[in-house]
C-alpha cells in the first residue's frame, strides 16, 4: 500500500483529482448539515447575483431557490448515479468479458455478438430511450447507464483473461483439478483487478456527464435535485442570470476532470511496467 501510494503521488495531476472528489464527497455529505431546508424551497427573490446578499453565496435561480444548497445536495446525487451505476456495470460486464475469453469459440462468438449488438447503437441515444420508456427515476436513470456502459467491460475482460489463460499458474490450477469456476474466480480475476479500476473510475465521470445530460434535456428524477436539472432550469434565463447554468456546470467538470485524473493516477501506480520503471 505504501509503494502504491508513493506511485500515485507522483503523478501531481492525479493528487490535484484526488483532493477535489473529496471535496465534492466532503460537500455532498455535509449537505444536510449546511442547508437543512430542501434544495427545493423557494427561500428568496428570484435572480439574486452571486456574492451580493449574506446566506445566499451563489445567489438564487429563478424560482428564487438557493443554488449553493441545489450544488450541495445534488452533488449526492451526481456521486450516487456514477457509484451505482458503474458497480451494475461491472457486474454485468465482467462475467461476460470473463466467460467468452476463458472459454472461447462459440461461447466467446455468442457472447460478443450480443455485446456487439449494444454497441451498435449510439449509447445516449439508446439511455434517452430506456429511461423514456420506464419513466425517469434514479432507478431507471442508473439502469439506463449501466446497460449502455457495460459493453467496454466485457471487451477489456475478455482481452485480460485471454491473455492470462496460458499462463503458467493458470495451466498449474486446471491440472490440479480445480473448475473453470474456482480458476476463473480466483486465479484469473484477481489479476484482471488493476484495468478494472482504472476503467472504472473512467466509467464514473462518463456515468456522471450521461446523468447530468439526461436531466438537462428533463429527463432527471423530477423528486431530485441534480446538477443537470439545474443547468437545465437555467438555460431559458442565460442572459439574464448566467450564474445559474455556471456553478453546477463548473461542478460537474471539476468532478469529472477530477476523476479522469485519479484514473490516470491509478493507472501509473498500478502498471507494473511504470512501478518497475518507477523503481
Amino acid at each position: 500500500m505504501k509503494d502504491f501510494w508513493k506511485r500515485f503521488s507522483r503523478n501531481k495531476g492525479a493528487v490535484l483529482g484526488l483532493v477535489i472528489l473529496l471535496a465534492v464527497v466532503v460537500l455532498s455529505a455535509s449537505a444536510p448539515f449546511l442547508f437543512p431546508r430542501s434544495p427545493w424551497a423557494m427561500v428568496q427573490r428570484p435572480f439574486i447575483p452571486p456574492f451580493t446578499m449574506n446566506g445566499f453565496l451563489l445567489g438564487t435561480d429563478p424560482m428564487g431557490r438557493d443554488l449553493a444548497a441545489g450544488l450541495a445536495h445534488g452533488a449526492g446525487i451526481s456521486l450516487l448515479v456514477g457509484l451505482v451505476s458503474t458497480v451494475v456495470s461491472l457486474a454485468i460486464g465482467i462475467p461476460i468479458g470473463a466467460l467468452a475469453g476463458y472459454f472461447g469459440g462459440w461461447v466467446d462468438d455468442v457472447l460478443m455478438r450480443f455485446t456487439e449488438f449494444f454497441q451498435s447503437v449510439p449509447s445516449f441515444a439508446l439511455a434517452v430511450v430506456l429511461v423514456a420508456i420506464f419513466q425517469p427515476s434514479i432507478a431507471s436513470i442508473v439502469a439506463a447507464i449501466a446497460i449502455v456502459s457495460w459493453p467496454p467491460v466485457a471487451r477489456l475482460l475478455r482481452g485480460e483473461v485471454m491473455s492470462l489463460k496460458s499462463r503458467e499458474f493458470v495451466e498449474a490450477a486446471v491440472l490440479s483439478g480445480q473448475t473453470h469456476a474456482t480458476i476463473i474466480w480466483r486465479q484469473i480475476l484477481p489479476n484482471t483487478l488493476s484495468p478494472i479500476i482504472v476503467l472504472a473510475s473512467m466509467m464514473v465521470a462518463a456515468a456522471i456527464l450521461i446523468e447530468s445530460s439526461l436531466s438537462f434535456l428533463g429527463l432527471g428524477d423530477r423528486n431530485v435535485m441534480s446538477w443537470g436539472y439545474i443547468i437545465g432550469a437555467g438555460r431559458t434565463v442565460i442572459r439574464q442570470a448566467w450564474w445559474v447554468s455556471f456553478f453546477p456546470g463548473a461542478a460537474i467538470l471539476l468532478t469529472v476532470l477530477a476523476l479522469n485524473l485519479i484514473g490516470e493516477g491509478l493507472n501509473d501506480a498500478l502498471n507494473p511496467r511504470l512501478a518497475r520503471r518507477g523503481k
